[in-house]
């Protein structure tokens, strides 16, 4: 552990399984007694005797019985290491940044990027409204410059005519959405990996700039850049296996057999997502190529993936919904202002988005992208964080780089 916005690979070696160059770390003594629950610093015998007159004060650390539980307390201001509460069970943890130091659940780690983003306000708005417009723009220009003309309709069209303009629609549809995913992907892919760096200075209560991020950031982007490209590949890979008999084969049979294989394909796209998830942070954090990057992913998702998956989707979820209030009014006010377009969805005909709309709409499309990116991607380091807890003990690393009291490096 370092004073870096990131870390280097504290305990990684049990999840790896690879020879990764980071030395094995034994398992902690807390984690090889914690079946037990018991603390190896536990006070002498002769003090646990039952209350009454004449017993000796307990040792220091300790808290006489409490009043309606006959248990041992915390006495205030010592440290959480070895103590007990009424209950004869571990204190709660320490917590020098946004976390408690132990496995998380839901609410703490959904609690914990919005506390990150509101700690580190003007280091996570700066980078994700830096990238949220280099993404609209992208996608702007796409929009605007490589997309064909749309597919147009014929309201009288009947019969076998009217199902070919349909799936010329559709596939019309399907094909302007194509640079947006894959320019959104990348994006959040992105910042996801980038904000892990702001992510592990947040969980140790230490401040970070921008171009303290930036300063460790700058040596891992080639691969970093190497990596999410990869990852897109292997999505659109995936989705051209699935989708192309069908488009291939054409009418109404290539139709239902592009549905069925792009469901298909959606499923397995899902499934990589989750496994390579934490590809970036082990990246950016563990200094790990890109290679052992995605083996360390699937590593640390090996077992979790159903719970990984559900706290993804509801923070997706959650990110979808705000996005959506914050685009609405930018959308309401572009068709104003843009009167053609307007008159054009009325009509029910196909709409040609002027500059204006499209400039007004991309405004509101980088405020409400700042926002889903801030929070899925601290929704994400988060849960890097907290596998790396349950699989590999890193609370106790990350206590000891905090200086909580009780986890000093061992020799210092």
């Amino acid at each position: 552990m370092n004073d870096s916005p990131g870390w280097a690979s504290p305990g990684s070696a049990p999840s790896d399984g690879d020879n990764s160059g980071t030395p094995p770390v034994s398992e902690p003594p807390e984690r090889a007694h914690a079946s037990s629950k018991w603390s190896q610093d536990q006070p002498p015998a002769a003090q646990w005797s039952s209350p009454g007159a004449g017993q000796s004060p307990p040792p220091p650390g300790w808290a006489g019985p409490q009043q309606g539980h006959g248990g041992w307390g915390q006495v205030p201001g010592q440290p959480p290491g070895g103590n007990w509460n009424q209950n004869y069970g571990r204190l709660p943890a320490a917590k020098p940044g946004v976390i408690p130091l132990r496995p998380l659940g839901v609410g703490e780690i959904l609690d914990g990027a919005v506390s990150t983003a509101r700690a580190h306000w003007r280091t996570v708005l700066g980078l994700t409204l830096a990238v949220a417009v280099v993404s609209q723009v992208a996608q702007l220009a796409a929009t605007r410059f490589l997309l064909p003309e749309p597919a147009t309709i014929d309201p009288g069209a009947t019969g076998p005519e009217a199902l070919s303009q349909a799936l010329d629609s559709l596939q019309s549809s399907l094909l302007a959405l194509m640079p947006s995913v894959i320019i959104g992907q990348f994006a959040t892919l992105f910042t996801t990996a980038v904000l892990a760096l702001v992510a592990s200075r947040s969980v140790l209560g230490r401040p970070v700039s921008s171009g303290e991020v930036w300063t460790e950031a700058r040596p891992r982007l080639l691969s970093l850049f190497g990596l999410l490209g990869l990852l897109i590949v292997m999505f659109s890979a995936v989705t051209a296996v699935g989708v192309l008999p069908g488009v291939l084969l054409g009418g109404g049979g290539g139709a239902a057999l592009a549905a069925l294989g792009g469901l298909a394909a959606c499923a397995v796209t899902l499934w990589l997502y989750v496994r390579f998830i934490f590809a970036g942070q082990a990246l950016m954090l563990e200094r790990q190529g890109i290679r052992q990057s995605l083996r360390r992913s699937a590593k640390l998702t090996n077992g979790s993936w159903w719970r990984i998956f559900g706290i993804s989707a509801l923070a997706w979820l959650l990110a979808v919904i705000v996005a959506m209030i914050i685009a609405l009014p930018f959308t309401a006010i572009a068709m104003a202002v843009d009167s053609t377009s307007f008159d054009s969805i009325l009509n029910g005909s196909t709409p040609d988005f002027g500059w204006s709309y499209l400039i007004i709409s991309g405004l509101g499309g980088v405020i409400a992208s700042a926002v889903t990116y801030s929070l899925v991607g601290g929704v994400t380091a988060l849960l890097y964080i907290d596998q790396r807890i349950r699989r590999e003990a890193l609370d106790l690393e990350l206590a000891r780089a905090a200086g909580v009291p009780g986890h000093a490096n061992p020799g210092s």
